[in-house]
């Protein structure tokens, strides 16, 4: 009962004008960034973070504008994926299988309207997942000791790549540049400067939150500059009919045993720390066709197929939550973005952040309750105007993103030499994504690499140097073992649980 009293607690918390507005905005915003193919829920968060800053939100509004463009984004790839065969995100891939196949046969509406509905469904069981398994697993954070935190963010680096990473290598290579960025400024044990080559405004190191807009924002500025004018054209969707805009009543009890499986499967991926929604859309897909598939219908317009995959990847999001607010690890490369944004506002993720900061913390679950119910009702009705929002190129959208990014920077530091290092780290990613070298590896070090340094310092001063004190409990050695086979299996199996993903738009059919 005392998990149902901070829940409530937390609605009358949520259930405020702004709080409701910000939700609103936020879902409306995170769908249409989800649309937009090629941004996703990772940039569109890192894209308003200066916005937020710059509004002046306190901590509670703030992170409910952001998660509410988080749910948005999750919702919103699913349009382009189903129209026009071009997945919005990684996690919307597996959406086009059958998605896709349905729009041609003239049932786009039923498909985004099923997606709607089963994206509904997926977030809103995972977010009675976050209500009752983040505080049993803050007791057994409390168990932690400086050895196992130091596991535990090994952990997170070594599953971020995950069965959907195509490359481990490069995805060690981005871990290891981030956790190269962290150790930038004084020595916090020594007070000695470290790799700032003389410059004063490194001794406090890199903001991450400037790292952050740099990596994700201003490098899809950089992408879109260097196709200026060659670019071609991702589709159209002018010409889609929609249709009818509501599932038949056949179709929804057909997928119900679908919803239910998938949502288990994503909301169990999501919480493994660096597997997020990628892995959960694709699990879940993979498990159902081979549960269910016995006609071979996957794949040429199965609602089922359309079903799977978006339970999947929107209960992975709120699965994801989980590790970040109760270990303070993230669970996605979105989490990861809405880690930096509470470091930024002081609150620290971990097993107190539920003592220290309960407003917080219950008010952000209520608000996913509420965000969830406005994305159902705004996704149906409104769907004719998200799917325009496909038809707006491009030049009108990447100036707005620069100029958010460099005003919400300035807002926040005051400093122009932040906004010289915004614009290097844009380059960096530029060139990283040039290379297909994972950006969300870089965050991840550059938030947790302090924590990491500082934890195996910890420990082995409590153990007078012995570095056997790193593998000293079965707590540290679970830890440890769960750390290396989510690093090698990946590798040795992973393309066995891929399915095959769907052509891009350079390769879609003409018609």
């Amino acid at each position: 009962m005392d998990t149902l009293s901070a829940l409530a607690h937390g609605f009358s918390i949520a259930l405020t004008f702004e709080n409701l507005g910000l939700a609103l905005i936020g879902c409306f915003l995170g769908t249409i960034i989800g649309a937009l193919p090629g941004l996703g829920p990772s940039n569109g968060v890192a894209i308003l973070i200066p916005l937020a800053f710059t509004l002046g939100l306190p901590a509670t509004p703030a992170l409910i504008l952001l998660t509410s463009v988080y749910y948005g984004a999750m919702y919103g790839g699913r349009i382009s994926s189903i129209l026009l065969n071009i997945p919005g995100d990684e996690p919307a891939l597996m959406t086009t299988l059958d998605g896709y196949p349905m729009a041609k046969k003239g049932m786009a509406g039923e498909a985004l309207a099923l997606s709607g509905i089963a994206s509904f469904v997926g977030a809103f069981f995972a977010t009675w997942g976050l209500v009752f398994l983040a505080p049993q697993l803050v007791k057994v954070a409390l168990l932690f000791g400086p050895a196992e935190y130091f596991a535990l963010f090994a952990l997170a680096f070594a599953t971020l790549g995950g069965i959907a990473s195509k490359n481990q290598a490069k995805a060690a290579l981005a871990a290891g540049l981030g956790l190269g960025i962290a150790m930038i400024g004084v020595d916090g044990q020594t007070g000695v400067p470290r790799f700032s080559f003389g410059e004063v405004h490194l001794y406090d190191g890199i903001d991450f939150l400037v790292a952050i807009v740099g990596l994700f924002a201003l490098s899809e500025v950089f992408i879109f500059l260097e196709h200026r004018g060659t670019e071609k054209a991702t589709g159209d969707a002018s010409g889609v009919k929609l249709g009818r805009l509501t599932p038949p009543m056949s179709m929804l009890k057909q997928t119900t045993p679908t919803m239910a499986r998938s949502t288990v499967l994503g909301f169990l991926a999501g919480v493994l720390p660096g597997a997020g929604a990628s892995l959960g859309s694709f699990i879940s897909y993979s498990v159902e066709k081979r549960l269910v598939d016995k006609e071979g219908t996957f794949g040429t317009g199965d609602p089922r197929g359309v079903a799977a995959p978006e339970a999947g990847n929107n209960a992975a999001a709120g699965g994801a939550l989980v590790p970040m607010l109760a270990l303070g690890v993230p669970g996605s490369g979105t989490t990861a973005v809405l880690l930096a944004m509470l470091l930024a506002l002081n609150i620290t993720p971990g097993p107190l952040l539920f003592t220290n900061n309960p407003d917080v913390v219950w008010g952000l679950i209520a608000a996913l309750f509420i965000g969830n119910l406005m994305l159902l009702v705004m996704n149906i009705p409104m769907v004719s105007l998200f799917v325009r929002v496909l038809l707006v190129p491009p030049r009108y959208l990447m100036p707005a993103v620069a100029m958010i990014s460099f005003v919400g920077i300035y807002g926040i530091s005051g400093s122009t030499f932040d906004l010289l290092v915004m614009v290097l780290f844009g380059v960096l990613g530029w060139i990283l994504r040039k290379l297909e070298v994972p950006l969300v590896p870089v965050i991840l070090g550059v938030l947790l690499g302090n924590q990491m340094e500082a934890n195996l310092r910890r420990a082995m001063t409590i153990s007078d140097g012995d570095w056997s004190t790193l593998v000293a409990s079965p707590l540290s050695i679970g830890l440890w073992l769960f750390a290396f086979f989510g690093f090698i299996l990946p590798i040795v199996g992973g393309r066995f649980f891929r399915p095959k993903l769907p052509r891009m738009a350079s390769e879609a059919d003409p018609d």
